[in-house]
């Protein structure tokens, strides 16, 4: 069978599982990826390009549901979502959190393969956007692009690696020396403050009214949505 080499991803905490999937799928074709609980799964999902997620329901740090609706709010890839016989949701719910189609563990590997097909045949014109959106943000992977009220801002390179990182990870506080080595990269060595400078040019271009990119005196800053007084 001819797979043009799509990429998979799978996100499933089950070790037997992950690993049947694994060799089944490379058999027929596929370049697979694993991921064993939502959190690494979130993650890959937002560094790399997959034709499909194969993502398992009931799964520790983030819920199965979780992650597929947070997937589906960044972008439009094929989710197929894999539950055990006693989880009691209806097609309906699954398809509510976003997902494409489902299949019953224990499962047939063939029917696996049928649906996966059908996914493939379904979305012959799918682009994955890869949107991320933060209040009035949105970060596009694919162009580039950068929109605040949906109006384009221009962005220089690094400046859009900085408010990349600290979308993916808001919320989080991420100190000057994180935010180098994951921005800048490990080789960098110089001073921590030419992180203020660039949290400094975002603010002015995204957030003049510092309602969202916060600074944590003593730790570093954070991507927050401002709470009511």
């Amino acid at each position: 069978m001819s797979t043009d080499k799509k990429s998979i991803l799978i996100i499933e905490d089950d070790p037997k599982i992950r690993r049947y999937l694994e060799l089944e799928l490379i058999h027929e074709g596929y370049h697979v990826e694993l991921a064993s609980n939502g959190k690494i799964g979130l993650n890959k999902f937002r560094e790399n390009s997959y034709s499909l997620i194969l993502l398992d329901l009931m799964m520790p740090e983030i819920s199965g549901e979780e992650v597929c609706k947070t997937i589906r709010s960044e972008s439009n890839i094929p989710i197929l979502i894999l539950t055990a016989k006693d989880e009691t949701f209806s097609k309906i719910e699954l398809l509510d959190l976003g997902a494409d189609d489902y299949i019953t563990k224990p499962f047939v590997i063939g029917e696996l393969l049928a649906r996966m097909r059908v996914i493939f045949r379904n979305k012959t014109v799918f682009y994955d956007k890869k949107i991320i959106k933060f209040e009035e943000l949105a970060l596009n992977l694919n162009s580039k692009e950068v929109f605040l009220n949906d109006s384009p801002v221009q962005l220089t390179k690094t400046e859009y690696n900085l408010l990349h990182h600290l979308l993916i990870n808001k919320g989080l506080v991420l100190s000057r020396e994180h935010i180098l080595e994951n921005v800048w990269g490990h080789d960098y060595f110089g001073d921590g403050k030419i992180v203020d400078m660039y949290i400094k040019a975002l603010r002015k271009k995204l957030d003049p009214e510092n309602r969202y990119i916060k600074t944590v005196r003593g730790f570093g800053y954070t991507l927050k949505k401002e709470e009511n007084s």
